[in-house]
């Protein structure tokens, strides 16, 4: 019944308990070796181990656009993960009264939502000097911070884990970085969004 013009590409067979989703993880994890090569294997084990370094609280990762953003542009992240489908664009917006430039990192409802593109005192309108999809931006300003970048889904169980419950966006660090003690010292000043204006 198997096709035969699919016998050229079967790499191994193996016997599996269940059916379904988790029949398809555990064929997966009893191919690992024959399959080492695969995005999905590299995206488990990269995701185990940041994982653990959360669960070891290190503090040799980050999570969210904020943080990451942060330890990026301080050259601590080694490794970068971002969501594949990653819906945040990045808006540099220009006060044209004052000059004053600001970096904003919106999803589509914040945007919607969003006051940050005018002035609040007279309601004059910024320009928006320039508005690109943050993934995008990030695969062109990786290597000036010297990270790799890796891009995962949310197929496994562990991808969907990291979107939905770390924003979809984050990293493994060189060093570690206490971002609770670095909130409270940016309190009376400007927020790590403002401090962090461009990576060139």
């Amino acid at each position: 019944m198997f096709d035969p013009r699919l016998s050229a590409v079967v790499i191994q067979v193996v016997d599996i308990s269940y059916g379904g989703e988790n029949g398809f993880n555990q064929a997966i994890d009893l191919a690992k070796e024959s399959l080492m090569g695969v995005k999905f294997v590299r995206e488990k084990k990269l995701l185990t181990q940041y994982y653990e370094e959360i669960a070891l609280d290190t503090n040799k990762y980050c999570f969210g656009v904020r943080d990451t953003l942060y330890a990026l542009d301080s050259g601590a992240v080694d490794t970068l993960i971002v969501w594949e489908n990653l819906e945040i664009t990045r808006y540099v917006v220009k006060n044209p009264t004052t000059g004053e430039t600001k970096t904003h990192y919106l999803n589509p409802e914040q945007r919607a939502a969003s006051t940050d593109f005018s002035d609040s005192k007279t309601g004059q309108e910024f320009d928006i000097e320039e508005e690109i999809s943050l993934v995008e931006w990030l695969a062109d300003q990786y290597k000036a911070r010297g990270a790799r970048l890796e891009f995962v889904t949310d197929k496994s169980q562990e991808g969907s884990q990291f979107v939905k419950g770390f924003g979809g966006i984050g990293g493994l660090l060189r060093y570690s970085i206490d971002f609770m003690a670095l909130e409270d010292d940016l309190m009376e000043g400007a927020p790590i969004e403002d401090i962090e204006e461009d990576f060139m």
